[in-house]
């Protein structure tokens, strides 16, 4: 049975591109378990779009790995990835090519998805360019998720649909596991407050069992690979992966794992932050103050505890308080919050009806918390 809490991994795209190749997908399986990323949880190995050749095969009508790329076949890819104890995604598209224009899986669907489990795919990522115009989303994903459900393996369906046609109304119909619901990430700081940002009021629309994907993590990239932009600071990079796991999205990984530095791997392997991504509830967090640059979150998480958040988005540093009341915590209760920094471990004791901090801009500060009286 497919995990009930966000998927974690790493897909190509953000880095690789249309640049992808057996060796590149050999090397980063080594890598994410040599650099105990595998172990952190970090399970899923995706190969995004570009890795077929142009054109179907014209007597099975099936999709044809690129040759020069994966000179061995896909399903020999796969097995080494499977050797690695990880498991294999592969990409696909709704439509009638996929975004590179590359063949999609318009009406193909039941067939591509057959084809997915003789290489031994484990995870689907599914696109939405190039498709008629009469069609939409709803439709298109739910015949992937029948064709998948018949195709005789379990595959982790994630619908990439970028936000498009209310998507958080119907997905779950679906049957998809995950859901994107935002444009592509560029490597720096503005695409990722801007993504923050616009799915505030859509946290509640992510449980367990399909989650709110807003996109691949851009940490470790500094301003290399297909989405390089202007890059991004080891600061930016800790705020965005505290936000992705205060959201409960997806942790799929986009820097190049093989290159990881020290302070990278240390950040994306943060025990206390899986943790709150990952808990078993799934519960949304919420925002306890209106204030486009300056957030705070509050996360409910199982065993009582709490995760809060405390986010500056602006460009100079800012104080910003928590009423614990508007956490659900009145002063009349007794009750208050012994806080924990995931980063440092320092306890800061017990707090109660209010808590100020001063923050530097684009950085955090996280607490993991349990109520105490």
């Amino acid at each position: 049975m497919l995990s009930r809490t966000p998927p974690m991994g790493f897909n190509t795209w953000n880095t690789f591109g249309e640049n992808i190749s057996d060796q590149v997908i050999r090397e980063t399986a080594d890598a994410m378990v040599e650099k105990g990323l595998k172990d952190a949880g970090y399970e899923y190995l995706v190969i995004d779009d570009c890795w077929s050749k142009r054109e179907r095969d014209p007597e099975t009508g099936k999709i044809v790995p690129d040759e020069i790329k994966f000179p061995y076949g896909m399903k020999s890819v796969s097995d080494y990835v499977h050797s690695k104890g990880l498991k294999f995604g592969m990409y696909s598209c709704a439509g009638t090519r996929t975004c590179a224009d590359y063949p999609g899986s318009f009406d193909h669907e039941f067939l591509d998805a057959e084809t997915f489990a003789e290489y031994g795919v484990d995870f689907l990522k599914y696109d939405y360019c190039n498709r008629p115009h009469h069609y939409y989303g709803d439709l298109l994903y739910r015949k992937m998720g029948m064709a998948l459900k018949a195709c005789g393996r379990e595959i982790l369906f994630s619908a990439c649909n970028w936000g498009c046609d209310d998507v958080h109304n119907w997905i779950r119909s679906t049957g998809a596991h995950m859901y994107r619901s935002t444009g592509d990430i560029i490597d720096n700081f503005k695409s990722m407050k801007d993504i923050a940002i616009s799915q505030i009021d859509n946290l509640a629309y992510s449980a367990p069992g399909c989650f709110n994907d807003i996109d691949m993590l851009t940490i470790g990239m500094y301003g290399k690979g297909n989405v390089g932009s202007t890059g991004s600071t080891d600061t930016d990079y800790k705020t965005e992966f505290v936000i992705w796991c205060m959201y409960s999205a997806p942790l799929m990984l986009g820097g190049d794992i093989r290159t990881f530095s020290e302070d990278t791997l240390r950040l994306v392997t943060n025990k206390d932050l899986i943790r709150i991504n990952q808990d078993i509830e799934g519960r949304p967090a919420f925002e306890t103050r209106k204030d486009d640059n300056m957030k705070v979150f509050v996360k409910h998480l199982s065993d009582n505890e709490i995760a809060v958040a405390f986010v500056n988005f602006d460009e100079r540093e800012r104080g910003v308080d928590l009423y614990f009341e508007d956490a659900g915590i009145p002063a009349a209760s007794g009750y208050g919050l012994k806080m924990k920094d995931v980063f440092t471990g320092e306890s800061l004791g017990v707090k109660k009806e209010y808590l100020k901090r001063t923050i530097k801009p684009h950085d955090c500060e996280c607490y993991l918390c349990t109520l105490s009286k």
